[in-house]
């Protein structure tokens, strides 16, 4: 079969045989293949043209993904995917494009966690989430978690969330608040509790009682619609608890509030 038309489309090439069939191809087939009008092709040059060029179309596709920003293996593979690559031509572009190094998953990791100890909030088990649902796998994610030191990270945190509590909750309360709040970005218990046992945390009566006043004036108003007399009083109780005040205080500010 011959070559009867090769007119360039924006970026790939339009491919007629025998004035019957019509391929797109890229710049890299054209060239790989040296393909000029007039030539003649067999059957099989015809399917090696076919592939090559479903390739290096898959390719150029990764490429100008990855122009964004680095990208792991499985987020290039389901954007190709996407854009209805073939399987076979999908493993070949991968192959291509991690020995070429534009895709290597650990620098990714690597990546990831570094910039979370400079800037992030991100406990080491939510950066594992993080990384699995990205698909990396687990083996290579625990690898590069394994010497890292969340320590500063856990600490620069406990403080970020102090500023959100001081001032709301009796110190009790805030610890419980920092404790729960470091555990749901992935820290463990045991460096969240250092993190916040390092922290400057005083409260004078004067302070405590103030606060346990103004939550007093918030839920008694709610409670005492429905509640009264000795009932009332146990729902104030287990309301203040919750807040982080000790029964002892609560009980002395119930009497005088009551």
């Amino acid at each position: 079969m011959n070559i009867t038309k090769l007119e360039k489309k924006k970026r790939l090439y339009l491919l007629e045989l025998d004035e019957t069939e019509t391929l797109y191809i890229t710049e890299d087939t054209l060239v790989r293949f040296m393909l000029t009008k007039g030539k003649t092709i067999s059957d099989k040059e015809l399917e090696e043209i076919k592939a090559f060029a479903q390739f290096s179309y898959g390719k150029n596709l990764a490429l100008y993904h990855l122009s964004f920003k680095q990208r792991t293996t499985k987020e290039v593979r389901d954007y190709l995917i996407k854009h209805e690559i073939a399987d076979t031509s999908i493993s070949q572009i991968i192959d291509s494009l991690t020995a070429d190094k534009w895709l290597d998953d650990a620098r990714y990791a690597q990546q990831v966690i570094e910039a979370n100890l400079h800037a992030g909030d991100k406990g080491p088990q939510v950066i594992k989430q993080k990384l699995l649902q990205k698909g990396l796998p687990l083996d290579l994610i625990s690898q590069a978690l394994e010497p890292v030191d969340f320590e500063a990270t856990c600490q620069r945190v406990a403080e970020k969330l102090l500023r959100k509590y001081d001032g709301k909750y009796p110190i009790k309360g805030i610890k419980d608040k920092l404790l729960q709040g470091l555990m749901a970005k992935g820290f463990s218990y045991e460096p969240a509790k250092r993190a916040v046992a390092d922290l400057a945390l005083e409260e004078d009566e004067e302070t405590l009682q103030e606060l346990i006043f103004k939550e007093l004036d918030k839920q008694y108003p709610k409670y005492s619609r429905k509640y009264e007399g000795y009932e009332l009083k146990q729902r104030l109780t287990q309301a203040l608890a919750r807040k982080g005040f000790d029964f002892s205080d609560i009980g002395a500010a119930l009497r005088d509030y009551l």
